[in-house]
């Protein structure tokens, strides 16, 4: 039975630890934080598990939550133009009866953590150095290396080849309860928006461990209008600065949170994130190697929303390639070989988050405006702009070439022609 060890017990960690262990693998998590620590730990930067990503936890039996969890059928993106009135874009988030959540990453993750052990696996509760590594890598077949941060994280060497626009983010966030719905919406839509003169928001309904609430992220550039936390703040002035962003810069967010109160006192983070993408192999002081997975070599703008959807995908298409290798060594040429099968996804998705970056850098060019219009008129194209979120790649079959988007376009208007 060939023995593997993936480091850290984050979202991508744990879901190829289970899909390993389904498949017979020997596996062993090492982690910093037993499942009590994460579950009273510190909050991370909310995420988002759209239907694709959901289906693929229900095969491996990880979907614990969403008889509690809220259930975004809609989703609903506000675009703030400079010097104009905002747009507004709908759609669905799923086609036919699917949905989307979003789990507190400290409930999902401990969880899942015990639920690995429950079925058999090995968890160690360590911190991890290079010196420990060195001394797996004789013990165990493969080491999956899932902690971008520290000297484990410097293992991996920033690759300019494949992604050179790196600009470095700040993250503010709230959970927060007493939220107003959206008039004349589900309870339960999730909101994003964009503007030109600050940063990035994305405010949906989230399940905490004491229920379900809202989270609401705030997202800038660094040194720009959101970046508003140098000296830390305590949760309440926090949460009251935040408030103070969004009356200035949107105003229809600001209504919906006006009364709100932060769920408690361990409700607020503020993080930095540089978009980055790294070597996926990591070579030891002995020589020895190690493979990256999801954001530990692929880390982009959280605003993209793509962090559990990436993990997942990353987790399926290594787990895949694990069992398809068979007994042969996990050489260099095997893990170069793993990241780049899922760098055929992955470029995709890098695309797609360089766009939302670099969205107001230059006037919205003539198509994409045409499209915002359209969708007023013709509902699917909404719904494919909302579930293009699941499997970015489609936008590059319609949303980014002009001459694709006026095509889609003809093909939509000639469609609701031939029903009238």
């Amino acid at each position: 039975m060939r023995k593997i060890l993936i480091v850290g017990a984050g979202h991508s960690g744990l879901h190829l630890a289970h899909g390993l262990l389904n498949h017979g693998y020997d596996v062993t998590v090492i982690t910093g934080q037993s499942s009590k620590e994460i579950r009273t730990g510190r909050p991370s930067v909310t995420q988002v598990t759209f239907p694709t990503a959901l289906d693929y936890e229900r095969e491996l039996h990880l979907d614990f939550w969403t008889g509690q969890a809220p259930r975004m059928t809609d989703f609903k993106i506000h675009l703030y133009p400079p010097g104009a009135d905002p747009v507004a874009l709908k759609g669905r988030t799923g086609k036919g009866d699917r949905y989307t959540v979003s789990i507190d990453r400290r409930i999902k993750m401990a969880d899942w953590l015990e639920y690995f052990e429950d079925s058999g696996g090995k968890v160690v509760i360590h911190g991890v150095t290079l010196t420990d590594l060195d001394y797996f890598s004789r013990m165990f077949d493969l080491i999956v290396v899932a902690v971008g941060s520290g000297e484990l994280g410097a293992l991996f060497d920033a690759d300019t080849s494949r992604f050179s626009g790196a600009r470095p983010r700040v993250v503010a966030q709230a959970n927060i309860y007493d939220v107003l719905p959206d008039p004349g919406e589900s309870e339960n839509i999730g909101w994003a928006a964009s503007t030109a003169d600050a940063g990035n928001m994305i405010f949906v309904p989230f399940l905490t461990t004491d229920g379900p609430c809202h989270s609401l992220f705030l997202g800038d550039k660094r040194g720009g209008p959101m970046d508003a936390w140098p000296d830390r703040p305590q949760p309440e002035e926090q949460w009251r600065r935040m408030q103070d962003l969004l009356r200035k810069y949107a105003p229809e967010y600001y209504e919906r949170v006006r009364n709100a109160a932060l769920v408690d006192g361990n409700s607020t983070l503020v993080e930095y994130f540089t978009p980055q993408v790294r070597n996926p192999v990591g070579v030891l002081p002995s020589g020895g190697l190690v493979l990256g997975i999801a954001d530990v070599v692929i880390t982009m703008d959280p605003f993209v929303g793509q962090g559990w959807n990436h993990s997942t995908r990353c987790a399926r298409s290594y787990l895949k390639s694990i069992v398809e290798h068979g007994d042969r060594p996990f050489d260099e040429a095997f893990l170069s070989g793993a990241f780049e099968r899922f760098w055929q996804y992955g470029l995709p998705v890098q695309r797609f988050a360089e766009l939302q970056s670099t969205f107001w850098d230059q006037e919205l060019p003539a198509h994409f405006q045409e499209l915002l219009g359209a969708a007023a008129s013709y509902p699917e194209i909404g719904d494919r702009w909302i579930q293009g979120w699941d499997y970015p790649p489609d936008y590059e079959d319609w949303l980014y070439d002009p001459e694709l988007a006026r095509a889609y376009l003809a093909e939509v208007a000639a469609a609701h022609d031939g029903r009238q």
